[in-house]
């Protein structure tokens, strides 16, 4: 009796409710979502940072502006079917249209190998490209060091320990202490890394290599190297920056190098500096696909086998597909159940795997084709240009009709057998009802197929790089295009991802042009495509 006189009541609120149950805190969809929201927005103050520090202005503007919207709209009620919408919109903004008008604008610069940076960047790495070891430079005993994530050089000089780092020149220090090597073991206000250390961390060797640690404030008396972290020299560059007129001089020949409009240093007699920068180059790109006597006419040939190659890819496999399914439909085959599963078995396989298949099947020299098929002739399908087209198509065809043949058995069996049955009473014979009823009736359905599978023919990189790499390569080609390629694998190429020079630039206004194409086809075949609506 007594505790429950003592237990506390709870008041009653005019609604009849009392405090102690409409308080009940925040609710765990509240936690979960205050959780989530804390782990994006640590994500995009990250990429706001990251762009703040490459001064990568308008992505920083898009970061900020993405990162405010998702913000209000998780916190505030009635942006109830924006809650729903954004991550969507997020998803496509970033991967879809940031990616597609980063290639525009990089499709109008000069962007690539020798001009992959600023033109601070292209003078650093001229100024290093020019060093040289200073004639009577010492070895000094090093020793690498580190503060806070700062790497540093201290090295032995008769005794004296003198410190510094890529920002710091190098400056004598009391109290530290060398070792029987005579490189230094201790070093007031920095940490001595192991030398085991650091030939046991390939990145961290990369740094040490990398790392030159100025002399004094004075550029031209040089800077401290080192090869293998224990002995350091003075390097020197013979090239010297003058920012008011915008040129690099070589004082060991007097050349002297001027900045130009093009992002290269270019001196009196066309001698090019191979380090330079990326600026605007307008429509160069465009034009010089078309004009350049060295790629024009390999990437008109590479153009039209791609149409080719990308037509015959959808027509030739929904023949055959087309074919298997009309026999394979038929009740009366016996064991179809088994053998269209047989027939299908080429779509279970990934597609590199079968090309690479294919390719040492079609080897000249022990290649399964030639012995079995050619009774050992040498048949050089990968090196001859129309054989391997061919090879390409024949690889492609088998591994694709089993899907116009799933295709278009569904199609068949969806057909209206009242349709057929009519026919066949008014006298149509088997080609006249294949001819004008079940085949625009199979367009009606197969139609938009047939446009992606071109879409995807066009861009079929897999076949053709795992197949031929492209080859045979074209006599004279200066990008090194060849017989099989496609406009991908020539975007490929170009862009140096393969090894040798690239040129994203080009690459880009390619990708543009191959996405104009696509989308202009695709725009018009859909419109023709709805004609045979006219046959439901």
């Amino acid at each position: 009796m007594t505790a429950q006189m003592e237990r506390p009541q709870a008041t009653e609120t005019p609604g009849g409710e009392s405090h102690a149950r409409k308080w009940r805190g925040p609710g765990w969809g509240f936690l979960v979502k205050l959780a989530l929201l804390a782990l994006v927005n640590a994500f995009g103050m990250t990429a706001i940072l990251s762009a703040w520090r490459a001064e990568s202005w308008v992505i920083l503007g898009a970061a900020v502006a993405l990162l405010v919207i998702v913000d209000v709209v998780y916190f505030v009620k009635r942006a109830l079917p924006l809650k729903y919408l954004v991550p969507g919109l997020a998803f496509l903004l970033i991967f879809q249209i940031f990616s597609f008008l980063y290639t525009g604008y990089v499709a109008f610069t000069n962007y690539g190998t020798g001009h992959a940076g600023s033109q601070a960047q292209a003078v650093e790495a001229a100024l290093i490209q020019g060093e040289r070891r200073v004639a009577d430079s010492p070895d000094y005993p090093l020793a690498v060091v580190q503060r806070g994530g700062e790497l540093g050089f201290a090295i032995n000089d008769d005794g004296d320990v003198r410190v510094g780092s890529a920002t710091e020149p190098l400056t004598e220090v009391d109290g530290a202490e060398v070792g029987q090597n005579g490189a230094p073991t201790e070093v007031p206000g920095w940490t001595v890394v192991p030398r085991a250390q650091v030939l046991a961390d390939t990145a961290l060797q990369e740094q040490v290599v990398g790392l030159r640690v100025p002399v004094s404030d004075d550029p031209e008396d040089g800077s401290i190297r080192t090869r293998e972290g224990s002995t350091g020299v003075v390097y020197s560059s013979s090239l010297t920056w003058d920012p008011e007129a915008q040129t690099i001089t070589d004082t060991e020949t007097g050349t002297v190098y001027e900045a130009t409009e093009r992002g290269s240093f270019v001196s009196e007699d066309g001698e090019r500096l191979a380090a330079g920068w990326y600026v605007n180059v307008g429509f160069d790109n465009f034009v010089r696909a078309v004009t350049d006597p060295g790629l024009a006419a390999p990437l008109l040939q590479v153009t039209l086998w791609t149409f080719a190659f990308a037509i015959l890819s959808v027509v030739m496999p929904f023949a055959l597909g087309l074919l298997f399914a009309i026999i394979y439909n038929d009740p009366r085959v016996r064991g179809r159940k088994i053998l269209r599963t047989l027939f299908l078995l080429p779509y279970a396989f990934p597609a590199f795997m079968s090309a690479l298949l294919w390719r040492g099947m079609m080897n000249s020299e022990f290649g399964v084709i030639n012995d079995l098929f050619f009774f050992g002739a040498d048949i050089n399908w990968l090196q001859d240009p129309w054989l391997a087209r061919f090879a390409a198509l024949w690889v492609n065809l088998w591994l694709s009709y089993p899907y116009w043949m799933l295709v278009c058995t569904g199609a068949l069996q969806a057909l209206s057998g009242d349709t057929l049955e009519a026919a066949k009473i008014d006298g149509a014979g088997r080609w006249r009802q294949f001819r004008s009823i079940i085949l625009p009736l199979l367009l009606v359905s197969t139609a938009p197929l047939a446009i992606s599978s071109f879409a995807f023919s066009f861009n079929n990189f897999v076949i053709i790089y795992m197949l031929t790499g492209g080859g045979p390569n074209f006599a004279g080609s200066s990008e090194g295009l060849g017989a099989t390629d496609l406009l991908i694998t020539a975007i490929y190429q170009i862009s140096g991802v393969a090894g040798g020079a690239a040129d994203y630039g080009l690459a880009s206004a390619l990708s543009i042009l191959v996405f104009l194409v696509i989308g202009a086809v695709s725009a018009l075949a859909f419109r023709q495509t709805r004609k045979l609506e006219e046959y439901q």
